[in-house]
Parts: structure tokens; C-alpha cells; sequence
């Protein structure tokens, strides 16, 4: 049995959209008929080389870590208490650690310091019409919200990520009335990041942070107080920008979903004392700030990695009680390189998602 999907097959080349075969699942695998697959900007950093250090793939290989679809087979060790049946629409958590290290038995497999996997940067992943799962990592849904697969896909990086970078703002104890929370980067993290900030400020003031006035405009609707277009614009002009909307011209956290040296530098100039800076994004590999500030004031920096399995858990189901709402645009499969392209570029706004029949 064939299936389409698009396969790596070198660094900086277009994937080739072509006919496989079908995986056959392991023994504690299900096979997927994929349904959904959101497209990520790291999915374009995995083509240009970003991750060949620490996610090295084996040639050809198929992207795509946000991932949803139907159960089509069960591998024979598959436990019968797991209840899985042909036509249950399941989402798969990406981060698939060894179950041995200590962070995997913290359940943060995404940290796993011992044989860990993750979806779309190791095993294949969801650019293509089936792929096999670990049964573990699958994550059933009600039929009622399966009926729309193009919004369960991105929950799992786009949806998930930004949740738990706020989580750790709100446990820094930098949320909450009187307090400012900013998002840097309203793109496809950014635009459920704003909706998070509200869901968990506190009464925090949310502010959003972009560099098009369209990607504003989605901050707003979002729900953000206030948004400032920092595009080329110096540190004093975004204090004052920040003043007038808030009164105060410094920010008490900011959750930056870009990952860029000049975002992480403006964010650190942007905060007042004790001011923390959760990091999601991933486009620069390196970051630099004055000393004296970052101990003056006593500045935090916060990494934060993708989520586990409970905040892939809590998310969906934020979003299956109407809590969250949904930037997604569906596309093709044969239009996953030109999609691919436009994410590099920073022009999308919100999640492009390939939708298979």
C-alpha cells in the first residue's frame, strides 16, 4: 500500500512530494491515517540546516511534528486497556523520551536527557498521509472535536508551547493586577500566547509586540489590550508607546516568541526590576544583554521547551470548552515548499495547517 508525502532528502532543498510506503507499526505502535498537520517555522529551520546538530534525521526523511488524525492499525503489543478502535481521531504528543531519565519520570519527556525522540526531528512525522505512533504518546479526543482535525494539529507545538512559557511567568509570580505582560512575535505561537495571557495574567495588562500592524490587528482580536509595532523603531520610542498605554514605561514580563537576538535585547531593555523573560522561540542561536542591568535589576531569563503531556492535555481541552480561538489557514500537501518558504520569510500570520481527505 502507497501513500503520499513529502520527503527530505538533502539540507537547503525543497522536499519532494512523493508516493511511500505505508509504515507498518511496531509492536507498541498504532498506525495513523493523518488527518491534520500544522506547518511550524521550525519545520523550515529543520530544512536549512538549524537543527542538524542536535536532530540529526536519517535521509529521506518526512517532517511534520504537529499532528493529528484516525487510528487505522494497532501493532499486536499494543495493551488492550488502551481502548483504541479503527476511526478514533487521536492527537500525538511529539516528545517521545526513553520513560527512564530523571525529567522523563518529572513527565517532561520533552527534556529527556537520556534516548529521547521527537516527531518530525527523529521518527517521521505527519507530512504524509499515515505514519506510526507510539500508543503512549497518543491522546484521544471527543468526536465533537474531531470534526475539525485542522485545529487539534497545531494545540501540539503552536498551541502547547507558548501555554507553558506562560505557565512559568504566572509561577514567577509576575502576573496580575497592576502588572504588564508582553508578547513578542504574533505569529503562530504569538496568536494563542496573547489568549493565554489572558486566561492566566491574572488581570495583568497584555500588550503584543509585532512588526506588520495586520499581525496586531490578530493580537487585538485575540484579545490584547494594546499592541505596538516595533518594526526599526528605538527602545525610547517603545517605552513611550508603552507608557501610553499603560501608564508605566516598563514591562514586568514578557513571554518572546520570536527567539531573535534583537528581541531578546529589546525585551531585556523593555523590563523594570525583577522583571522576568520567558523564551519560546528559536530563530537566532545565540543571545547577548548587558551585564550590569541583568544583575543590577535583578532580571530573569527563562527557557522554556514545548510542553509535556499534561499541557498538550490542558490545552486541548481549553480549546474543546470554546476558551481558545483558532488562526488556522488549510492548505495542500503539493503546496507544502511554497508554505515552507513564506514561513522563513515571517509573512504568515497564525498557523497554516495540511489537511488530507
Amino acid at each position: 500500500m502507497k501513500m503520499r508525502a513529502a520527503r527530505m532528502y538533502r539540507y537547503h532543498e525543497p522536499l519532494r512530494v512523493e508516493e511511500v510506503p505505508v509504515p507498518e507499526p511496531a509492536p507498541d505502535q498504532i498506525l495513523l491515517k493523518v488527518a491534520a498537520t500544522g506547518m511550524c517555522r521550525s519545520d523550515y529551520q529543520l530544512l536549512d540546516g538549524y537543527f542538524q546538530g542536535p536532530f540529526p534525521v536519517d535521509l529521506p526523511y518526512i517532517p511534520g511534528h504537529e499532528v493529528t488524525g484516525r487510528v487505522a492499525g494497532l501493532g499486536g503489543g499494543v495493551p488492550s486497556t488502551v481502548r483504541y478502535a479503527e476511526g478514533d481521531m487521536v492527537v500525538v504528543n511529539p516528545s517521545w523520551g526513553d520513560g527512564t531519565c530523571r525529567q522523563c519520570r518529572e513527565g517532561n519527556e520533552q527534556l529527556c536527557s537520556g534516548d529521547g525522540r521527537w516527531v518530525g526531528f527523529g521518527p517521521p512525522g505527519g507530512f504524509a498521509e499515515y505514519m506510526a505512533v507510539e500508543y503512549r504518546h497518543a491522546i484521544p479526543v471527543s468526536e465533537d472535536a474531531a470534526k475539525a482535525p485542522e485545529l487539534l494539529a497545531p494545540m501540539t507545538d503552536a498551541g502547547m508551547t507558548p501555554y507553558r512559557g506562560m505557565k512559568k511567568l504566572r509561577d514567577a509570580g509576575r502576573l496580575g493586577p497592576g502588572r504588564t505582560v508582553a508578547i513578542t512575535g504574533i505569529g503562530g505561537l504569538g496568536s494563542y500566547a496573547v489568549q493565554y495571557a489572558k486566561l492566566l495574567g491574572g488581570g495583568a495588562s497584555v500588550l503584543a509586540f509585532a512588526r506588520t500592524d495586520g499581525k496586531l490587528d490578530v493580537a487585538r482580536a485575540n484579545g490584547a489590550d494594546g499592541g505596538i509595532n516595533v518594526g526599526d523603531r528605538s527602545t525610547e520610542a517603545i517605552q513611550g508607546e508603552v507608557e501610553r498605554l499603560t501608564g508605566r514605561r516598563t514591562i514586568d514580563a514578557i513571554l518572546d516568541c520570536v527567539g531573535s537576538e534583537a528581541s531578546i535585547s529589546m525585551g531585556f531593555d523593555l523590563l523594570g526590576p525583577e522583571g522576568v523573560l520567558a523564551a519560546v522561540g528559536l530563530m537566532s542561536d545565540r543571545v547577548e544583554h548587558r551585564q550590569f542591568p541583568f544583575v543590577g535589576t535583578e532580571l530573569s531569563y527563562l527557557g522554556s521547551f514545548w510542553g509535556n503531556h499534561l499541557d498538550l492535555v490542558e490545552v486541548l481541552s481549553l480549546a474543546e470548552a470554546g476558551l481558545i480561538k483558532h488562526n488556522v489557514t488549510k492548505v495542500e500537501l503539493e503546496d507544502v515548499n511554497e508554505n515552507l518558504d513564506a514561513l522563513g520569510r515571517g509573512d504568515i500570520v497564525g498557523r497554516q495547517v495540511i489537511v488530507f481527505s
